[in-house]
């Protein structure tokens, strides 16, 4: 089936938030504890972890479950509506000049606090980073990045990065690692790139889980890719997410700095190495192979993984949905997470599918001006 770039788009950003919202409330755990806490697998929407959420640690004092979307969404979206107001590629420079105040100075509905506030009071400390860093300290954008917690936050909301490069992996992954070192270094960086090169790969006619995977490992770098090998090794000998839980994490566990308690990691965790890898983005990409580019396997595989799996849910999402097109997510999961967390989950994928409209014919002009110099410069005299 051939799918229209609105569809990608919509089935890619909705794709992305239906996964956050799966993964928020059994963030943090393990596989085992997932299934204890819930009889079984989780298969679709479920309540928060503890019933006295507003003050159980250390979930305190966020409403993770019932379908409410995390900091992953919200950082998404807020790179959206960048994208609609600058109308073009974005570098660092865009980060300081619209998505920090955007995240200051412009109150929002946050689901899990279930009240209207600034996005910067829920989101995590790394990215809480940029603001510091870039109104406060007034560092170059290129390099705001540098000194931050190396985790996945950067590559978290980097899927329209991809989807304005749709069809174009190698043009998303520079751009998002452009964006991204306003936010991070090292291998949160790559991953950004990676993750949005991904996403583009998705949206390719006749794309499939094998040739994402394929992509990403062409460009990543370093621990990056090593861990994306091995992950993709360990994923090509299992159709179902159960059975491969267990190899998935002993594949990435050499190059995830956090180490094996999520909740306490290592002494080394999280500092710039080019020999490790957020987990995140080699899991994602080792339950689409699993799921062989299925939406429902690949998200559910992530959910039940455990650990950060809200955004690795959110990256499975994304490339799934690119993949599949808006009818891969289904309805039901959709509209309950947009009634959940009072959003609307189409607007941005609507906003976004224009500005990359808008996007490509400025490539096609500046490739065109760009083909008449040339060859007024190469011509024969």
């Amino acid at each position: 089936m051939t799918f229209t770039l609105e569809d990608r788009i919509t089935g890619s950003l909705v794709g992305a938030a239906v996964g956050d919202a799966l993964g928020g409330p059994v963030e943090g755990w393990s596989p085992e504890q997932i299934a204890e806490r819930h009889g079984g697998r989780v298969h679709g929407v479920v309540g928060p972890w503890y019933e006295d959420w507003r003050t159980a640690r250390p979930i305190a004092p966020y409403h993770k479950g019932d379908g409410h979307v995390t900091d992953d969404t919200l950082m998404t979206h807020a790179l959206v509506r960048v994208y609609a107001t600058v109308r073009d590629h974005l570098d660092a420079y865009a980060v300081a000049d619209h998505l920090v105040p955007d995240l200051m100075s412009v109150p929002r509905w946050i689901p899990e606090l279930e009240a209207e506030a600034l996005p910067l009071q829920r989101v995590f400390l790394a990215e809480k980073w940029i603001v510091t860093r870039l109104h406060y300290a007034h560092a170059d954008p290129r390099e705001a990045g540098t000194g931050n917690i190396v985790n996945c936050g950067a590559a978290m909301y980097m899927a329209p990065v991809g989807l304005v490069n749709a069809g174009n992996p190698q043009g998303a992954y520079a751009e998002a690692l452009d964006i991204a070192g306003a936010h991070q270094s090292s291998y949160g960086r790559e991953a950004a790139g990676v993750f949005a090169a991904a996403v583009a790969a998705a949206c390719l006619p006749g794309a499939t889980a094998a040739s994402v995977v394929d992509t990403a490992l062409d460009l990543a770098k370093d621990g990056t890719r090593a861990a994306i090998a091995a992950v993709r090794e360990a994923a090509l000998g299992h159709r179902d997410f159960e059975s491969a839980l267990g190899p998935l994490r002993e594949a990435v566990a050499p190059y995830d700095s956090v180490g094996p308690d999520y909740r306490a990691p290592s002494l080394g965790a999280r500092r710039p190495s080019r020999l490790h890898s957020i987990e995140e983005l080699p899991v994602a990409l080792g339950m689409l192979l699993v799921a062989d580019g299925g939406y429902e396997t690949a998200v559910l595989g992530a959910v039940n993984y455990g650990r950060d799996c809200d955004s690795t849910a959110t990256m499975a999402g994304a490339i799934a949905g690119a993949l599949g097109g808006a009818a891969a997510v289904p309805a039901g999961w959709a509209k309950r997470v947009a009634e959940a967390s009072r959003l609307d989950l189409h607007a941005p994928a609507a906003a976004l599918a224009g500005v990359a409209r808008e996007v490509f014919a400025r490539d096609r002009d500046r490739r065109r001006t760009h083909e008449t110099a040339f060859t007024t410069l190469t011509s024969p005299r």
